[in-house]
């Protein structure tokens, strides 16, 4: 496995790209540790996929350099950089059977044959196949031959890194569940280098050691699923991680108070920084406490999902969403309080410190 270090890695699809808008990467300085689980999660067109391919050498960066353990490998072949990527949709020989789809790139590496069967087996046990190894791959369905892709990834223990581009998009629900698990369990085993890139928020979050959060061509915040889901860095992250995703709402500070129209809302303590631009309040739907005591709502719809409610109510003309346990019940005169563990502030969509 390696470590991959992206120095200031730029790409555009035009040939004269003239300012940031040309770029459908922008700007990207990180470091993925040898041996660490990381996912890249963001909406379609973000730039994720993009990175992914630099990596794997089917893209060449315009600009930057990237490194594998401190070597330059940026104008390197994607074959001589040794990696294994796991795409989309299927790739594998038809007429192969299952078995000999997976052993085929130890084969061609060279690899013992007592090797190659007990890799091939061990990797065939993990993703469900063992009985289907016979078969010919011509005739499977579309996840059964996704197994098949993501068991090619997962058969050599020699690669730099394995890159996933969104593997388990044909996979039934459950089977993401399982999949996702043998994973995290591979990792652990082995140590694996893993980047996985997903629009799908649950899959990042239960992937990733290090969720890679990208939005409009450039990384927002990387962090653990606790540090996205407590402390956003950009209030992208708050909307896109979370469901519901977190209450933005625009609101002038005066010293340790926020003031949204009529209402007055403390803060944790004081800005460490001047807030420039527009300034925002974020919070979460978690950490709105719906009660008799604070500031007046009007409730407009409660979605019962089960385990817990979903409040959706007006406040000061702004939507703002709350969650109750399933027992709880609304005030006939609701009204609301914000927990000050989870009060962020933001100037122009970038979150600011608090102080004491």
């Amino acid at each position: 496995m390696a470590r991959i270090d992206l120095n200031h890695i730029r790409h555009a699809y035009m040939p004269d790209p003239k300012s940031d808008a040309d770029y459908a990467l922008k700007e990207v300085h990180h470091t993925f540790e040898d041996g660490g689980a990381y996912a890249l999660l963001g909406p379609s067109g973000c730039g994720k996929t993009t990175l992914l391919n630099i990596i794997s050498g089917l893209l060449h960066a315009s600009h930057g350099e990237l490194l594998f353990d401190g070597k330059d490998i940026t104008r390197l072949s994607t074959q001589e950089r040794n990696i294994a990527q796991v795409f989309q949709f299927p790739v594998i020989y038809d007429t192969m059977t299952v078995y000999d789809n997976l052993a085929f790139p130890l084969r061609n590496r060279g690899v013992a044959e007592a090797d190659v069967d007990r890799k091939v087996r061990e990797t065939l046990e993990m993703i469900g196949l063992a009985d289907w190894a016979k078969r010919r791959a011509r005739g499977l369905t579309a996840d059964q031959k996704q197994k098949i892709s993501l068991g090619r990834g997962l058969v050599r223990s020699d690669v730099n890194a394995i890159l996933f581009d969104e593997p388990l998009t044909v996979i039934d629900p459950h089977m993401k569940w399982v999949l996702r698990s043998q994973l995290k369990q591979l990792h652990r085993r082995f140590g694996y280098t893993m980047v996985y890139v997903t629009h799908d928020q649950t899959e990042a979050l239960t992937f990733a050691e290090k969720v890679v959060v990208m939005y409009d061509g450039e990384i927002v915040q990387i962090g653990t699923p606790a540090e996205l889901f407590e402390r956003p860095k950009h209030t992208f992250v708050g909307y896109f991680i979370g469901s519901p995703g977190m209450n933005v709402m625009p609101v002038e500070i005066d010293g340790r108070n926020a003031r949204l129209g009529g209402q007055v809302i403390a803060l944790p303590g004081a800005l460490k920084a001047k807030a420039g631009g527009s300034t925002e309040l974020g919070i979460r739907p978690e950490y709105v406490r719906l009660g008799s005591e604070g500031m007046p709502v009007s409730v407009s719809k409660v979605e019962d999902i089960g385990r817990h409610k979903v409040v959706r109510a007006s406040l000061e003309g702004r939507e703002i969403a709350a969650i109750l346990g399933e027992d709880e019940s609304i005030p006939a005169d609701p009204k609301i309080t914000f927990d000050p563990a989870g009060i962020n502030i933001y100037a122009d969509s970038w979150r600011v410190e608090t102080g004491g």
